[in-house]
């Protein structure tokens, strides 16, 4: 479970957390990430959005 993994990093380092997320995802891990950070969001397999604290179905 990571949250907000990438909130306070430059650029280069997050693309350096992004690969070692898509390394232990690759090898059967499976990560919960919270984040604000759509870029980070859009590489995941899915993606659950909450809305005042409820799932949003859309």
């Amino acid at each position: 479970m990571a949250d907000e993994p990438t909130g306070n990093l430059d650029s280069e380092t997050s693309e350096k957390i992004y690969g070692l997320f898509r390394m232990l995802n690759k090898n059967g891990l499976s990560l919960i990430i919270v984040t604000h950070n759509m870029d980070l969001a859009g590489l995941a397999n899915r993606v659950v959005r909450l809305r005042d604290g409820k799932i949003a179905l859309n």
